[in-house]
């Protein structure tokens, strides 16, 4: 049965390749970073497993994986992140980012943009669960459930699969009662108020977290 962080470290590198293609990198480096995924959705030992046996070199011993790969799967599985992929995700124009999502072509990942001012992934997640998606046209509960779906496989950490046990995703019900909480104490003014960098020339303190 194929390991569940092989999987997901798998998928992060899929995920690699195809921004990697739509920015038009070279195509042998997207090829490796697909191989690399390839190779780990066919492994029958956990990577965790064989980075702690045999360490980095270990992993540089897979087949189509090699040592700036390696040091990539080593990331994923100690600190769950990958700041290539963060950063390849930023540097992505927003529109094909949001259209990238299944269930979200060009059309609707424009006026998500603009209307919805969404430019991220992460941005577009926090939408499906405020309300926002369910209420925006086109979307139905199909589709919202689809897109809430691939984020979540692309934008969750990637954990052992101890530690999914240990871990569970927070119910809706628990994510609206953060929110409805949140938006009580912002009309209270009892939240913090920090200066977004983004669109804020004045500097001015505003955004309540």
């Amino acid at each position: 049965m194929l390991s569940s962080i092989n999987h997901d470290i798998a998928e992060r590198l899929k995920e690699v390749a195809q921004l990697l293609h739509d920015q038009g990198s070279n195509p042998f480096r997207v090829q490796a970073y697909r191989h690399a995924a390839e190779t780990l959705v066919q492994l029958e030992k956990p990577v965790n497993e064989i980075l702690k046996s045999e360490g980095l070199d270990g992993l540089k011993h897979l087949p189509a994986i090699g040592e700036s790969i390696a040091r990539a799967v080593r990331d994923l599985v100690l600190t769950g992140r990958l700041p290539m992929l963060e950063r390849l995700r930023g540097e992505t124009e927003p529109v094909n980012l949001l259209a990238s999502v299944p269930g979200i072509g060009r059309k609707m990942a424009e006026r998500l943009h603009y209307e919805l001012a969404i430019d991220t992934l992460e941005d577009l997640e926090l939408a499906a669960y405020d309300g926002r998606l369910s209420h925006f046209k086109g979307i139905g509960d199909k589709r919202l459930s689809g897109i809430i779906s691939s984020l979540t496989e692309r934008l969750g950490r990637v954990r052992s699969k101890s530690e999914s046990t240990r871990l569970e995703a927070p119910s809706i019900e628990e994510l609206l009662d953060v929110d409805r909480e949140y938006r009580e104490k912002d009309a209270a003014n009892q939240l913090h108020k920090f200066a977004p960098r983004r669109f804020n020339p004045t500097g001015q303190a505003w955004l309540p977290v």
